[in-house]
């Protein structure tokens, strides 16, 4: 297939840097007093916020800019709370009369973009299942080129709707993975094809400032294991404009071999970071620093020699000082750490897991590092939730990077979720997440019953976007698949996600507005 043209607006929306030149000094916001709406704060973990509508204690969640609720202590009356909510958010969710898949709010509606074992790819096969990280690139005409990842583990014959080992795109014939890209036209039309195939458990991923796509390999598998022929647990570059360039797929083994979930690059400093979805003990955040000279851009990674630049793994330290071992230690938002970086040894992991080569107070750690989104001269990134193999407890964090101050700061905690199938604001386990052209960040949740897209603004307020209403379950233990893929279209106009299980991709439209004073940080810019 011929090269499509890349639009000259792609990634229109600028993340703005920091401050430019001084570098400011490290401070500890973590008990400074901040102004809170007051409608969903986060607690200290194990201390739930009260509503005083109902007299029980349920987990509260809370975003970019929340305090804490004192511990004992009362929010404001519901009525208040709830219509501030409502003010920055767009309602209250309708139950679906469309097609049994989403709830939305009032105005909103969804399209159907493509639906494993029923729509086709191009070449006659079903669109292959357990669709996750996603990112969509403007085409020349106004419609939507997407690189969607395929969350297919272990055998390939366990599948019924793998990744077609399309010829010529091939990795390891024995996986199911891989990537497919899916054009949705603006005349409506959708068309799809391979990307790359025969990769393993595709998870997440992150868009690159030129324009691709890395899809990240959540899995350790060597060779000779469920089938495969060749190791997996490699960072993969798939261009979604030029399908020449996805022919003989290789890894980028000089990102390291461990459990990947998502990537962001820095486009200044030409850094990039990745999150690693692992236990026993817990993942790492990684940077890969180019070695001297390298410039990054479109077809550049593919030169790189599987030992080139400097892997390494973070290690934070509060404003004292003192070593933190694992981010779970952080029980308030705008809690602050400065940030060092510890070399990796072994970065392919040939006898060790990278993870395993770190002794207790060498790094940092944290559970289920998972989705990543560059945006306000920083990345956004989750760790999904903790639990016993954690220092403290807590069903979702999301943190932000600064590369200029080097710190990490607590952006969003949710408390423990005690009310899984309550349907009131109570969110858990935060996944793939994107930044919102119209303020805040919107976050798939990945937790337990009740399964939502919600958006959380920069001054403390969660809001829902969505809600999965296909039961995969039964009528007596009903199970709701999480969401992945959350990405905006260049022009705002779309937000796309998925529903991993059965493997749907979704187009959702509708009232979009500005929320607050962003600073348009959704990518890159040009």
């Amino acid at each position: 297939m011929a090269a499509l043209t890349r639009c000259p607006l792609h990634r229109a929306f600028i993340g703005q840097a920091e401050s430019a030149g001084r570098r400011r000094p490290f401070l500890d916001t973590s008990h400074t007093s901040q102004t809170s709406h007051a409608a969903h704060r986060v607690s200290p973990v194990g201390t739930p916020a009260f509503r005083s509508d109902c007299h029980v204690a349920v987990p509260s969640a809370t975003a970019p800019g929340a305090i804490a609720a004192p511990a004992g202590g009362e929010a404001p009356a519901a009525e208040a709370a709830e219509a501030e909510r409502l003010a920055v958010g767009y309602g209250p969710l309708v139950a679906d009369a469309q097609g049994g898949l989403l709830a939305l709010p009032k105005g909103f509606k969804y399209k159907v973009v493509n639906r494993a074992g029923v729509t086709k790819l191009r070449t006659g096969e079903f669109t292959p299942s357990n669709h996750d990280g996603t990112s969509a690139f403007e085409d020349e005409r106004g419609g939507n080129l997407l690189v969607v990842n395929h969350e297919l583990s272990g055998a390939r014959a366990n599948w019924p709707n793998p990744v077609p080992l399309t010829e010529g795109h091939v990795y390891d014939p024995g996986a199911a993975g891989g990537c497919t890209i899916v054009h949705a036209k603006a005349n409506g039309t959708v068309e799809q094809w391979v990307g790359i195939a025969g990769t393993a458990t595709n998870c997440a991923g992150g868009v690159t400032p030129w324009g691709t796509w890395l899809s990240g390999e959540e899995t350790e598998d060597k060779a000779g294991k469920n089938g495969f022929t060749k190791d997996h647990g490699y960072i993969f570059e798939v261009d979604p404009f030029d399908d020449d360039y996805n022919r003989d797929p290789q890894p980028v083994k000089a990102f390291g071999r461990y459990a990947h979930e998502a990537v962001v690059v820095d486009p200044k400093r030409g850094h990039v970071f990745l999150t690693e979805d692992a236990s026993n003990p817990n993942g790492l955040l990684f940077r890969w620093t180019p070695p001297a000279g390298f410039k990054h851009g479109r077809y550049q990674l593919r030169k790189l020699a599987a030992d080139a630049g400097v892997l390494e793994a973070f290690k934070v330290f509060d404003a004292q000082g003192k070593f933190i071992d694992d981010l779970s230690r952080a029980t308030t938002v705008g809690t602050t750490y400065g940030v060092d970086w510890v070399k990796v040894q072994d970065r392919d992991a040939r006898t060790v897991s990278v993870r395993k080569q770190f002794k207790d107070g060498e790094v940092t750690r944290a559970r289920k590092l998972e989705g990543m989104w560059w945006g306000d001269g920083g990345f956004y990134f989750v760790s999904s939730f903790a639990r016993s193999e954690s220092p403290l407890q807590h069903d979702g964090q999301v943190w932000f990077y600064s590369p200029v101050r080097r710190t990490i700061t607590l952006k969003v905690l949710l408390g423990v979720n005690t009310d899984v199938w309550g349907d009131h604001d109570n969110y858990d386990g935060p996944d793939n997440i994107t930044v919102s052209p119209y303020g805040g960040i919107v976050i798939a949740e990945d937790g337990e019953g009740v399964s939502h897209l919600f958006g959380a603004t920069e001054d403390g307020l969660t809001f829902p976007i969505a809600r999965n209403e296909l039961n995969i379950g039964t009528a007596e233990k009903p199970e709701f698949s999480e969401f992945t893929g959350v990405t905006f279209s260049d022009d705002g106009k779309t937000l796309f996600a998925n529903i991993q299980t059965p493997g749907i991709q979704l187009a959702i439209t509708g009232p979009w507005h500005r929320l607050n004073e962003h600073k348009r940080g959704q990518g890159y810019g040009q």
